[in-house]
């Protein structure tokens, strides 16, 4: 019998308010428990200097041009990382982390994604093993670097078919700041690709228009009214444009400059309208399980619904939260990478071969 291996796996997610942490004992292949789940909002002063430092970055030159601040930014984050860490180890004992750290950059044609986050300042302070780095494999070897989560997606429906509790083929869609798919077919081949904004553009239209962060339960989309013209000139602009032949995307290639003038409401309803209308277009024929924040924007997913033929179901009804499919998936990837397995394959990242991702550093006290 395989021995499973207990990791903790955190992510930094792009709406940058904070750290979800999972903590999971699996085989790396087809047996997973959940043991834990918890989100730590980050400081107001730390999550501002994140998209600060974030929406400076807009070519690859930068990085060097703002390596100060990203310097800086880095050692907070692991820190943040670090006393949550610590905390977990007080409640449930695991045997190493996997330390996604924070997107700053990712850019498919300049083969760059950078991740902050110190994973041997991270093992050093914790006394525990650390996998990091996930996406330089994968880059190597031609890929994307993203999505990661698939293989994870694929482990836990198999998990739920064996228990009778799902049906194949079935796919996961995540909205997070990218919405990405994952297609699982009967004889259990996973396909996947980013398939456009998730909660981006949203977010980025309430934080420059009101003191909030997010558009929370849609209630903001639901007062508003689409302005048509701005909607279809939209469309008819991105349906030409590179970032639509994308498989890998980040939340630089979408801006919301096309929405100015209007009002905060109406903004945000034409905003939503669009990223729904967007997903709808590369979500496949299979039925549908919705993980990530944005499952929770009524708006977005009764506008989702309206447009397309799919059984939508979230992922919360299989007594799984959806708020930590993604902290769960790198504890998932750490233990792959650790036990020399891939986490990535041609048909997820476009890579040439099936890659072994992670940088795994060994504690030695």
């Amino acid at each position: 019998m395989e021995k499973n291996l207990s990791a903790l796996g955190f992510m930094s997610g792009t709406s940058g308010d904070g750290v979800d942490t999972s903590i999971i004992s699996s085989n790396g292949k087809d047996t997973i428990n959940i043991k834990y789940n918890r989100f730590d909002p980050y400081p107001t002063s730390l999550s501002n200097k994140i998209h600060r430092v974030k929406e400076s970055i807009s070519k690859m030159q930068d990085l060097l041009k703002y390596s100060s601040e990203i310097d800086k930014l880095e050692l907070e984050i692991t820190d943040f990382h670090t006393d949550i860490a610590i905390k977990a180890t007080k409640e449930v004992d695991y045997d190493l982390i996997g330390f996604h750290g924070h997107t700053i950059y990712h850019n498919t044609e300049e083969k760059i994604s950078k991740q902050i986050g110190l994973g041997a300042n991270l093992s050093k302070l914790t006394n525990k093993d650390v996998v990091y780095n996930f996406r330089q494999n994968d880059i190597k070897n031609g890929g994307e670097g993203a999505p990661l989560s698939p293989i994870y997606h694929l482990a836990l429906i198999k998990s739920l078919f064996n228990e009778n509790k799902v049906k194949i083929p079935i796919s996961i869609l995540n909205i997070g700041g990218i919405a990405n798919i994952t297609e699982i077919e009967k004889d259990f081949k996973i396909t996947s690709r980013d398939i456009g904004p998730g909660n981006c553009l949203i977010d980025k239209w309430i934080r420059k228009n009101s003191d909030k962060f997010f558009d929370e339960n849609g209630t903001l989309a639901d007062k508003g009214k689409t302005d048509k013209f701005i909607f279809d000139q939209y469309l008819d602009n991105y349906y030409y444009s590179k970032v639509n032949y994308k498989r890998s995307l980040d939340t630089n290639d979408f801006d919301i400059s096309f929405a100015k003038g209007l009002s905060l409401e109406n903004g945000t309803t034409t905003i939503t309208d669009l990223t729904s209308e967007l997903l709808s277009k590369k979500i496949g024929i299979n039925d549908i399980y919705i993980c990530g924040g944005g499952r929770k924007n009524k708006y977005l997913i009764n506008s989702l619904k309206k447009k397309i033929n799919n059984e939508l179901h979230l992922i919360d009804d299989l007594n799984i939260d959806g708020d930590y499919i993604e902290s769960q998936a790198f504890a998932f990837l750490a233990i792959r990478s650790y036990l020399g397995l891939p986490i990535s394959f041609p048909s997820t990242t476009n890579c040439k071969k099936p890659s072994i991702g992670g940088t795994v550093i060994k504690n030695l006290d």
